[in-house]
């Protein structure tokens, strides 16, 4: 009789090892995955103002390469996507005459901007072409009062970093 729970004793330990070693390996994957995406996400969270899929990461690239290589590049949420459409395909940007963004490259500033900005919410709204006539602009900023006139300079003043697409951090008269 002893004999015979002997392998049972044995067995049920074997077992117990094995459930442990399981569960451990699994709270290995899982942290080291943990790890992996909070450095995966952070970074575009603090550089951005949304989280930029892979698949819109070259046309948010070539967005910045065209457009803030002149001034800051503005997030597109803070325009209507009507608005981006008119900017995007008029040759006279507030004054100059830009250089015509050959296709693809056109194609695909237009995707990251129609994904990312918003359609208007009144209908009766005039559509904004600059900033600081936008609604949504003004919805980001309440009880805001603005220099006029009002230009793309006047973003770094509170966001120090908008120069590198970083609307996130503001200076320290703002972060209260």
């Amino acid at each position: 009789m002893y004999y015979r729970r002997r392998p049972q004793v044995f067995l049920l330990l074997t077992l117990l090892v094995l459930w442990s070693s399981l569960i451990g390996l699994l709270i290995t994957q899982v942290s080291h995955a943990n790890q992996y995406y909070s450095s995966a996400v952070e970074k575009p969270l603090i550089a951005n103002v949304d989280i930029v899929p892979a698949r819109y990461q070259l046309s948010q690239e070539l967005y910045l390469e065209n457009c803030a290589s002149c001034h800051v590049g503005i997030p597109p949420q803070v325009l209507p996507t009507e608005s981006w459409r008119q900017i995007l395909s008029h040759p006279q940007h507030y004054g100059v005459v830009l250089p015509t963004i050959l296709e693809p490259g056109r194609q695909l500033i237009w995707q990251y901007l129609q994904v990312f900005s918003r359609n208007p919410t009144k209908k009766e709204e005039n559509l904004p072409y600059r900033l600081s006539n936008s609604h949504y602009f003004q919805i980001l900023h309440p009880g805001i009062e603005l220099p006029k006139p009002t230009n793309l300079k006047t973003c770094a003043v509170c966001h120090p970093q908008a120069d590198q697409f970083n609307y996130r951090v503001l200076s320290a008269d703002w972060q209260n």
